[in-house]
């Protein structure tokens, strides 16, 4: 499986607004954000610092994104 692409905290904001999470409020340097069709916790990014390989993972798994989905997003 190929790695997954860096991405920049703002790029993954655009694309999280994309798939319908609204933004929820803001904590200093973290943006929180909901989906109303979802039946998840908030979900809480950062946007000062460039998002770890790690972090990604958990985000994205957190927004039940896939990774192949993430990807054509990105293009």
């Amino acid at each position: 499986m190929p790695k997954l692409p860096g991405i920049i905290p703002k790029k993954l904001v655009k694309i999280l607004k994309e798939i319908g999470f609204g933004l929820d409020h803001t904590s200093g340097s973290h943006f929180v954000f909901y989906h109303p069709k979802l039946k998840n916790e908030p979900l809480s990014l950062s946007i000062i610092k460039d998002l770890p390989k790690g972090t990604l993972i958990s985000i994205l798994k957190e927004a039940g994104i896939e990774r192949k989905q993430f990807e054509d997003l990105l293009k």
